[in-house]
């Protein structure tokens, strides 16, 4: 008869707990904002900025959007339960207490501010405070539960990495940042609203008005086109604002490109379903991870373009 050493069960406890702990600060998410933090520092900076500042501004970063994530899913635990997306979730599953949750969260916001102050500068360790600020109050306790353009509003969050890796290296903002800014801002109701689509009936379930629940898929799709349309356009201004090379310049138009004809694909596939009486939005979620790589590729190539004589 066999038996687990104890040291082996309280390991495996351990890397479990530790693992749930990790799931709270919504890894994936994370790696997303970072793609939009690291290559704006190039962009400041003229060409490669100071590796040490980069890593600092990746670790405050990091513990910032964990926060922001761990709040939420604090805040959320009553309707993660009812939604197949979420139902995993470490709140939800027990892992997690609320309370330890709570504290967790609190203990990164508090943490990621500090670093930032310590590391970088005031502007970026206050930037990033009003970026946790505004994903937990404006989107997750006011926005997301009372009005179909949460999203649009609420994703203001998501564009203050942008800002953030601006600021660390030059402790001030620019017009090249605004555009940045603004370039995700558009990008964000795109890129969420195919996921809303997939999952709108859990989303109809807990009473939620994402756009992908209140609406059919037709308006949805046409919604996403007028959003990828100005997200393309608002690339493009970077060009001159910034002095973008044919790097960038030549992504910005071929990267946009598919991302229109993904998004065009969507609704013309959506309106053929409705005519043929389905009632399903076919595919969604190919713009979802289109946009997802429309947004990096577009981000690398701004870090590239400033290390380049053309």
């Amino acid at each position: 008869m066999s038996t687990i050493a104890p040291e082996a069960t309280r390991s495996t406890g351990l890397g479990r707990k530790i693992r749930a702990y990790v799931a709270l600060t919504k890894p994936r998410v994370l790696e997303l904002l970072l793609v939009s933090t690291v290559p704006v520092m190039f962009l400041a900076q003229g060409g490669l900025p100071n590796l040490g500042l980069v890593l600092a501004t990746v670790i405050g970063g990091s513990l910032s959007a964990g926060s922001a994530a761990a709040f939420n899913m604090y805040l959320d635990r009553d309707i993660d339960a009812h939604m197949q997306r979420t139902e995993n979730r470490p709140i939800v599953t027990g892992e997690i207490s609320p309370r330890n949750a709570l504290v967790f969260a609190w203990t990164l916001a508090i943490v990621s501010t500090g670093w930032f102050l310590l590391t970088t500068n005031l502007l970026t360790a206050a930037l990033s405070a009003t970026a946790i600020f505004f994903y937990v109050v404006i989107y997750t306790m006011i926005l997301k539960r009372r009005t179909e353009q949460n999203i649009v509003w609420g994703g203001i969050a998501g564009c203050f990495p942008v800002l953030i890796g601006w600021a660390a290296v030059a402790n001030s903002l620019d017009w090249a940042a605004f555009i940045l800014f603004a370039l995700v801002f558009l990008w964000t109701p795109p890129h969420y609203w195919p996921l809303s689509i997939k999952y709108a009936a859990d989303y109809a379930n807990t009473d939620v008005p994402m756009l992908g629940a209140t609406r059919n898929g037709a308006q949805v799709g046409l919604q996403i086109i007028l959003y990828a349309w100005a997200t393309v356009a608002c690339s493009l201004l970077l060009i001159p604002v910034a002095g973008m090379g044919l790097v960038y310049s030549v992504s910005a138009l071929v990267f946009g490109g598919w991302f229109l004809y993904e998004s065009h694909r969507l609704y013309n596939r959506t309106v053929l379903s409705a005519a043929a009486g389905d009632g399903t939005t076919p595919g969604p979620m190919r713009v979802f991870h289109a946009s997802i790589t429309y947004l990096t590729l577009v981000f690398v190539a701004v870090a590239i373009d400033p290390l380049l004589p053309f």
